[in-house]
């Protein structure tokens, strides 16, 4: 079996189950497909991943090590500076938890019982003391990403919309305004010479959380129902499903 997919998870990662939560990528996962959603949080058959990408991993920690040393200094980072950011990477005791995986922020919602959480990758603050949420973004392309204009980022802007929701939840004050590290890896070098180099800008964007609300009571409606949601039309891993069934009837 494959090291990077399990058939069935343990009942306890299931909805009910004592380490289960609601994590930022299942909120995503649900607005995509109930159906997907369903079956991987309450049933525990996820959906198949695809491979890791190391470098982008690679790429986030370098960020995180480098905006660290100006965080300790109480300093602007260059970037910063370049971008005229009235910002400087924000000291909190609680930075190394909310950036962890498995802890990130969370926030218990009462109304439902779901316990959100979500791991951010960095956090900023300016001169008016508002927190400013920072998202790294690493991709090779053939030209430098400096916008947010196509349909598939639009997980990238709700993803950012749930850590300044879930900031606000923690009794922070929270900037609308978050800001994407675009690196873009260069691929019209006319060498490797053992090093990738990357265009980096900063994108900001400007969120609302208003949606979040209405989403957790649909994702509880949906998780305390004993029907299987209908496959989503546009839902790839449905599609491979449904036509994998007709060969089999």
């Amino acid at each position: 079996m494959s090291e990077y997919y399990k058939t069935n998870r343990g009942s306890a990662w299931n909805y009910g189950g004592k380490q289960w939560k609601l994590s930022r990528s299942k909120i995503d996962l649900f607005l995509e497909c109930p159906r997907c959603f369903y079956i991987d949080n309450k049933l525990g058959v996820k959906r198949v991943p695809g491979f890791p990408f190391s470098i982008n991993s690679a790429v986030d920690h370098l960020l995180k090590q480098e905006f660290d040393i100006h965080r300790a200094k109480g300093s602007q980072h260059p970037f910063q500076e370049e971008y005229g950011i009235d910002a400087i990477p924000a000291q909190h005791e609680d930075i190394d938890k909310w950036r962890h995986n498995f802890t990130g922020v969370q926030y218990l919602h009462e109304p439902t019982g779901l316990l959100v959480s979500g791991a951010i990758d960095d956090l900023w603050i300016n001169s008016k003391r508002e927190y400013i949420v920072v998202d790294y973004k690493s991709t090779a392309k053939e030209e430098a990403v400096k916008e947010l204009n196509k349909e598939w980022q639009d997980g990238y802007k709700r993803q950012m919309e749930v850590y300044q929701w879930l900031l606000r939840q923690n009794g922070l004050k929270v900037s609308d305004t978050g800001y994407f590290v675009y690196c873009t890896g260069k691929i019209d070098k006319d060498a490797f010479d053992k090093k990738v180099e990357f265009d980096v800008n900063l994108i900001p964007y400007t969120g609302s959380d208003t949606w979040i609300e209405k989403t957790l009571f649909d994702i509880k409606k949906c998780l305390e129902s004993d029907i299987i949601p209908e496959s989503k039309h546009d839902c790839d891993w449905c599609a491979y499903w449904n036509a994998r069934k007709e060969f089999e009837e």
